[in-house]
């Protein structure tokens, strides 16, 4: 599994992205606000006919805890490993407990709310910062997408992080290698 460790990389090491990885990071960033999108939706009534959390809700749990802790850690320069992951993971069974003990079920209005306000964080970050990075070419990690747009309009450097899950690191190689042939 890739390491949520926070290495970043000096400006320019990493290689600018061509136009598959682009596309990809384009395509990427589209599904993540077409997510937002279904979630907004929803907004006003998160639970089925059933009297159960919406499925479109679920959907989003278990990729979203998988990627939290890489949107913080190199999203916001943060050496915070898998907490992020972990702390969210917590706040959510813990609003399910004490759902199940005061309403004898854990899907609450709270923990519904919670992950809805969670997810159209989560994925709307990821989704701008996909479409920034595809837009303007952000060497390696969409998550620095905006630290990349910083440092074109301000003229200050800022570091670089390859990605550590996805396609898009593998994609940046093979691009750049066919670029020195």
């Amino acid at each position: 599994m890739a390491t949520t460790d926070l290495t970043l990389e000096e400006p320019g090491s990493l290689p600018r992205p061509g136009p598959v990885g682009r596309i990809v990071r384009l395509f990427f960033g589209i599904l993540c606000l077409r997510y937002v999108a279904g979630l907004l939706q929803v907004g006003a009534n998160l639970f089925s006919a059933d009297a159960h959390i919406r499925p479109l809700i679920w959907n989003g749990v278990i990729i979203g805890l998988f990627l939290i802790s890489y949107v913080i850690n190199i999203g916001f320069s943060r050496a915070w490993k898998k907490w992020p992951a972990i702390v969210c993971a917590g706040v959510f069974l813990a609003l399910a407990a004490v759902g199940q003990l005061t309403e004898g079920t854990p899907e609450t209005v709270l923990l519904a709310r919670s992950i809805w306000i969670w997810e159209l964080y989560l994925f709307f970050h990821l989704g701008i910062a996909f479409v920034i990075a595809a837009v303007i070419g952000t060497p390696g990690c969409e998550m620095r997408a905006f630290h990349d747009l910083y440092s074109r309009l301000t003229g200050k450097s800022t570091k670089e992080h390859f990605c550590p899950v996805g396609p898009l690191h593998p994609i940046d190689q093979w691009e750049a290698a066919r670029e020195k042939t």
